[in-house]
């Protein structure tokens, strides 16, 4: 038997009615979302901090994702493994009619470019005809925004360039202090969106990928802030009774040894 048998051979036995795990059982198609996501994200970390040791079994998780909506398909008559590889391999031989047909793609912008253009008539002809109509309402915040600019700006609705992008981030961040100073919470969270999709345009127009960006962001503060509570606890003191100059003396040396070490 194959390792992807084998694989489907353990799924069987997890669901099993009368001998499967109880929690694999219990799961169902909404349940497993969150799982899902998780995995993927903890893909995108072992990537994005180079931990290729980890990565396999982070791979693994993520299939057995896709191996357990697999075994919900069958279950229920709906699909199977074998469909889900069979469309797959369908898809990627009619988007690649340069390597498997006669098609000419001189760089990867041109293979791009046609790979889009197949997937707007495949759109069409499934009856969308809106540039916007198959951007996952499920994809995080920063990233669904981008791709619906992406899509936007692909048929002539974005600044000629960059600039134009600041801008709108400068006239967005006014209008958020004018509701934060004259309106009210909801005009806020209003004019906040705003000022975040305006970030985002920028991030498109520079080619930064912003979830990735916010991300690293994120792990940069937490390993600065380990590193503050870490100087902290070595005075003896706890976070609360240190005073600014000191947690931003210390944040200032984290700062300081990261970039001295390339970080």
């Amino acid at each position: 038997m194959s390792e992807l048998g084998q694989l489907r051979s353990i799924m069987r036995s997890l669901r099993d009615p009368d001998r499967g795990c109880p929690w694999d059982r219990a799961q169902n198609w909404r349940s497993i979302v969150p799982h899902t996501l998780e995995e993927a994200y903890e893909v995108a970390e072992a990537i994005e901090t180079a931990d290729f040791g980890a990565l396999p079994a982070e791979l693994g998780d993520l299939l057995f994702q896709v191996v357990f909506y697999c075994q919900l398909g069958e279950e229920e008559g709906r699909f199977s493994l074998d469909d889900v590889v069979a469309a797959l391999e369908q898809k990627l031989v009619s988007r690649h009619p340069h390597v498997f047909g006669d098609a000419g793609a001189e760089s990867a912008d041109a293979v791009a470019q046609a790979w889009e253009s197949r997937k707007a008539a495949q759109r069409i002809a499934a009856g969308q005809h809106s540039e916007l109509d198959d951007v996952p309402a499920a994809l995080p915040g920063l990233s669904r925004a981008a791709k619906i600019q992406k899509r936007a700006a692909r048929v002539g609705f974005d600044w000629p360039d960059h600039r134009g992008a600041w801008r709108k981030v400068d006239e967005e961040l006014l209008e958020l202090r004018h509701a934060h100073s004259e309106l009210g919470a909801d005009a806020v969270h209003d004019e906040l969106g705003d000022v975040l999709f305006a970030v985002v345009n920028v991030a498109r127009h520079l080619g930064v990928e912003p979830e990735s960006s916010l991300r690293h962001a994120t792990a940069k503060f937490e390993r600065r802030f380990r590193a503050v509570e870490s100087r902290v606890t070595e005075r003896n003191l706890a976070m609360t009774e240190a005073s600014a100059a000191l947690l931003d003396q210390f944040w200032e040396e984290a700062k300081s040894a990261e970039k001295q070490n390339g970080g």
